[in-house]
């Protein structure tokens, strides 16, 4: 039993929980795209779930001004994807930031552009 204690604060050392945090794998519309017609909706989808109650998509146009939208939230079983519907974007450059809140509460944030071709 005595030589079986280092072994055993060894393992239990050495097996800390993995810590995940939420990065952006995707967008729709895509990072940087140069798009012919404004979308309807925006998808962000992460590398891991994401609680929507406290993660936020902010949409400024090319004057800075804020896109009013509504609050985004995530699909029914798919706690990776945040979602929100869009209001009739008009032509320009668009700038997207989000932060996000995984599951295992860890936050992350970023922002991208993209453009609705004149």
């Amino acid at each position: 039993m005595i030589r079986s204690i280092p072994w055993l604060v060894a393992m239990l050392l050495a097996a800390s929980p993995a810590f995940a945090h939420a990065f952006l794998e995707r967008a729709d519309p895509p990072v940087g795209s140069d798009l012919p017609t404004a979308p309807q909706t925006m998808t962000l989808r992460f590398t891991e779930g994401i609680e929507p109650r406290f993660s936020t998509i902010e949409i400024r146009d090319a004057n800075g001004a804020v896109v009013a939208i509504g609050k985004p939230h995530t699909a029914p079983g798919n706690d990776r994807e945040l979602r929100v519907a869009l209001p009739e974007l008009h032509k320009g450059r668009y700038t997207v930031t989000w932060h996000a809140t995984s599951v295992d509460t860890h936050k992350t944030e970023g922002s991208f552009q993209f453009n609705i071709a004149p």
